[in-house]
């Protein structure tokens, strides 16, 4: 009986965080207009262009991928609409408001998921909680119906270094959602997993993205994996980083009801598939030709 209340009250917390959300009006759709990012080299001094005119919207609930070879500026997209680093140039928006620093309507998840090996994984989940200064009994909720959504019931007094790798890779996704952000952003969240693991966590953040209607953006060096999750593909090229072409894909949506594997089966996936590892394989081909 404790249990079902406890469940009760913390699904009733996530619902008032909706109906506020609702009642403020807003919405997080993302706009990026013309955005570049120049860099000094170094060594030379020169100018590197590692992004030119960058523009796209990305409405709020939409997943979106992100793809190219080494170099094209994924990540350094991905750090600009996380305010990491800001643009030379562009405008840069979530739900109407400029993103000039880093906030808390927008969360982040690693590729190693950036713990602290001797905390526990309640510690890790509830820290941004503890920082709103939220009380003990409220985040003590919070915590327990995330770790049950992403699979960690039980495991709230368990030290990280004590989990495998799809496991923290599970701390990180509770961290980012107990906080309720806006836009969740991920660099190759996956990257370090086995085949398998890595299978797992692609349908759980497919699960995910269904359950809480967040809007993501996740970049990956894996084809198969940025079919599998995006609505919307981005592929980049490099010299200067850009977005070189935009899929727009069915496979995220029939990942929710359907083997992730059955999916790679289908035609028209293997036929995409294959045209983007020739258009990466091309753009690196060009690259090594410059050197």
């Amino acid at each position: 009986m404790q249990n079902t209340t406890t469940h009760d009250k913390a699904r009733d917390a996530g619902l008032v965080c909706q109906l506020q959300e609702y009642k403020r009006g807003k919405m997080s759709d993302l706009y990026c207009k013309d955005l570049c990012m120049t860099f000094a080299d170094p060594m030379s001094g020169s100018k590197v262009e590692a992004l030119k005119d960058i523009q796209f919207n990305l409405k709020e609930g939409e997943i979106l991928t992100v793809l190219g070879p080494s170099g094209c500026g994924k990540t350094t997209l991905l750090n600009m609409i996380a305010g990491f680093i800001t643009p030379t140039s562009g405008t840069l928006s979530l739900g109407g408001v400029d993103i000039q620093a880093p906030g808390a309507e927008r969360g982040m998840v690693f590729r190693q998921g950036a713990l602290f090996e001797r905390l526990t994984v309640a510690r890790h989940v509830d820290f941004g909680l503890r920082m709103k200064g939220m009380s003990e009994e409220e985040s003590k909720e919070l915590v327990n119906f995330w770790l049950d959504t992403v699979g960690l019931q039980g495991f709230g007094e368990t030290p990280t270094y004590q989990l495998s790798g799809g496991m923290q890779q599970r701390v990180a996704l509770a961290r980012c959602l107990v906080n309720d952000p806006d836009l969740i952003l991920m660099d190759e969240p996956l990257g370090a997993l086995d085949a398998l693991t890595r299978e797992k966590m692609q349908s759980l953040i497919l699960e995910l993205w269904k359950k809480t209607g967040k809007t993501i953006i996740v970049i990956t060096h894996s084809v198969e994996e940025a079919l599998l999750l995006g609505e919307r593909l981005f592929v980049m090229a490099p010299r200067p980083g850009r977005i070189h072409r935009e899929y727009n894909l069915p496979f995220a949506e029939m990942g929710l009801k359907r083997s992730l594997r059955e999916i790679k089966q289908e035609k028209e996936f293997s036929t995409i598939r294959e045209e983007i590892l020739t258009m990466i394989w091309d753009m690196e081909e060009e690259i090594m030709g410059g050197v």
